[in-house]
């Protein structure tokens, strides 16, 4: 029998037990009846309480356990937040770096542009000079090819007379 349905038993037994005469709180029950009964009550504790101590332990290495399995995930967590962290710095960093490397690169590249078509227009007006020359030169041929005609027809006679050029 459980503890607790004795602890009701005797409890019943001292509310039907006879007052005794002239007071109000003592009454007569049969003692070996407690007796008996709390001698029960003593033979079936101590496995009660071991089997209750022993819950008890269970609970407490269930919860160390529990507790010990919480840590770990927190231990776990706290990791792959850092690593994340660590990522995304990483990528930040990268992501800055490669923008920088970019703009250094295009500032570069207009420098070049600049540097090729300040080359090109100086090329271009050596080129412009030297044909301007040589139009000049080509004019002054010409000049002279029709000055020349104008002198006379290139016969026999100017052979013997040297040109004017």
């Amino acid at each position: 029998m459980d503890p607790l349905d004795r602890i009701d038993e005797l409890i019943a037994m001292v509310e039907q037990a006879r007052s005794v005469p002239m007071s109000r709180n003592n009454c007569m029950v049969d003692r070996g009846e407690v007796i008996a009964a709390l001698d029960e009550m003593r033979a079936d504790l101590p496995a009660d309480l071991r089997r209750a101590a022993a819950l008890l332990d269970e609970r407490d290495k269930i919860m160390e356990a529990g507790k010990r399995e919480a840590d770990r995930i927190i231990s776990e967590g706290e990791a792959e937040h850092a690593r994340l962290v660590s990522v995304n710095e990483i990528t930040v960093s990268a992501e800055h770096e490669g923008a920088r490397i970019i703009a250094e690169a295009r500032a570069e590249a207009q420098r070049l542009r600049e540097e090729v078509d300040d080359y090109v227009d100086t090329a271009l007006a050596n080129f412009e000079q030297f044909l301007t020359r040589a139009l000049a030169s080509i004019e002054r041929g010409r000049d002279k090819m029709h000055a020349l005609r104008e002198i006379g027809t290139f016969g026999g006679d100017e052979a013997e007379r040297p040109l004017p050029f």
